[in-house]
């Protein structure tokens, strides 16, 4: 009976305009009849979206120089400010417990006051914190400006791809969506080649330009129509709609489409936490928060918050490293938003597990001779080798595609509690491995790039015997498979 509930709730996900791209014959009788629409109409009436993905993924691009700074910037903060490795470690991770808090207070943030007012929310903390982070003279202020960026990310990490996803058409969603992922990466990139070349507090300053372009270019666009019918704010959201899709363009039907949706919404029960325990729900609980620990605990923030000072300590050019890191991040992590629908979600999965795997144990390696002055030569290459196969095998699907498939497996009624639940454990694993980075690699270099690499290896055997392929699935299909 739970299963057959199941089922039904995904029947109606895919008829739902939010959930799913999958359609029935009467949907698919209604895509010819908007295929009717000129492509020059068509280009016309989506300017305004493009506009708007364009300014919310300014947010996305903030979350990239926040989560960037610390690594560029490490021995110019300890020694300017004369800070102790224990006082910079909290500097590098409070980021993340910042983040744990704005990931829970997001979602109550967002329906409370709507995904810009939200938005809004967000961009103050980060100006608040990168100016505290400028002017700072101790540990403390660094700390507190952090601490404020880190809230920031939060949200942003919440509320963009919502936003997004709420005001594009469906046959644009996807594609817009992965923007997301895109600026968060280039984000950064830019932070990690510019830090080689700014002092740290001019770089806090520069983390205020999206910030101000962010603000600005919310006064340019509407609100989330779907935000705005949900509560029940009608005349607004009908406007909203029409400058998203054009003066001339017919709202009637998506309009109503919508308006179904937030009354079938409203119809299911609130799942409370405890819920999402119960015996039907339990494996996609266990593959959603499953994925979250594999792709933080196999060390993907020490090593991108850290990385300059990895290549430092093998005789690396740190700037030449860091330049080369952040340019194949963003090339890979494209290239791994083209493949998802082609190669699937758990092929991908595989591959990058297999190169992290691969590039601790070379970067390991690396640390090893060096301990023993063995092959000294053969240190640099071999630990630049393995930090750039590490993170191009994480950009290429273990950054990405456990979000994908959290969004895939869980029904429609536990989304919000077990979405939250996975996203909790995944900042809190992003504060312990930040956190506890610095101290492993003074208890032994090579040991922490050894620990990395058999939880990797863990991770393969997690993804290979318990996350299922979703490639070409409905999410009925997907559930009633899970959920068996």
């Amino acid at each position: 009976m739970a299963i057959q509930q199941d089922v039904e709730q995904g029947k109606q996900e895919a008829r739902e305009p939010l959930l799913d791209e999958d359609k029935t014959s009467v949907d698919g009788d209604e895509e010819g009849d908007e295929r009717k629409i000129s492509q020059k109409s068509r280009r016309e009436n989506v300017w305004m979206v493009y506009l708007s993905t364009i300014v919310a993924v300014c947010g996305s691009y903030e979350f990239g120089c926040c989560a960037g700074y610390s690594s560029p910037t490490q021995s110019a903060i300890t020694e300017d400010l004369d800070l102790s490795l224990s006082e910079y470690s909290v500097f590098g991770s409070i980021l993340t417990f910042g983040a744990m808090i704005g990931a829970i207070t997001s979602g109550p943030i967002a329906d409370f006051i709507g995904r810009k007012g939200a938005m809004r929310v967000a961009t103050g903390f980060c100006v608040v914190g990168w100016l505290a982070i400028y002017f700072a003279e101790g540990a403390l202020a660094l700390d507190i400006g952090r601490l404020a960026t880190g809230y920031g990310m939060g949200v942003f990490s919440y509320v963009v791809p919502v936003f997004i996803a709420e005001i594009a058409p469906k046959d644009l969603r996807g594609a817009l969506t992965t923007l997301n992922q895109l600026m968060i990466c280039t984000g950064v990139s830019v932070s990690f080649i510019i830090g080689t070349v700014l002092t740290w507090r001019v770089l806090a300053l520069i983390g205020l330009v999206p910030c101000a372009i962010l603000l600005f270019g919310l006064f340019l666009i509407p609100e989330s129509p779907r935000w705005l019918a949900k509560t029940g704010k009608e005349k607004e959201f009908e406007t909203a709609l029409q400058k998203l899709r054009g003066e001339d363009a017919d709202i009637s039907h998506e309009a109503a489409e919508i308006k179904d949706y937030i009354e079938t919404l409203e119809r299911l029960p609130k799942a409370k936490m405890l819920d999402i325990f119960q015996r039907r729900y339990v494996r996609s609980v266990i593959i959603g928060v499953g994925l979250m620990v594999c792709q933080q605990f196999g060390g993907i923030n020490g090593i991108c918050f850290y990385v300059s000072e990895i290549f430092e300590i093998a005789g690396f050019s740190s700037s030449v490293g860091t330049i080369t890191y952040a340019c194949l991040q963003v090339v890979v992590t494209a290239l791994g938003a083209t493949l998802i629908d082609k190669a699937g979600r758990k092929p991908l999965l595989l591959v990058s597990a297999t190169g992290l795997v691969i590039g601790c144990l070379l970067t390991g390696l690396a640390f090893y001779f060096k301990v023993y002055d063995l092959a000294t030569n053969a240190v640099p290459a071999l630990a630049v080798t393995g930090v750039l196969l590490y993170i191009g095998s994480f950009s290429a699907g273990m950054g990405a595609v456990p979000w994908v498939v959290m969004s895939e497996i869980f029904p429609i009624n536990i989304k919000g509690v077990a979405g939250s639940l996975a996203t909790l454990v995944n900042w809190f694993g992003a504060w312990l491995i930040s956190y506890t980075f610095n101290y492993l690699m003074s208890w032994s270099s090579y040991g922490t790039f050894i620990l990395y690499a058999a939880i990797n290896a863990l991770a393969f055997l997690f993804i290979i015997t318990v996350v299922p392929e979703t490639k070409g699935r409905t999410l009925e299909q997907i559930q009633a498979a899970i959920n068996n």
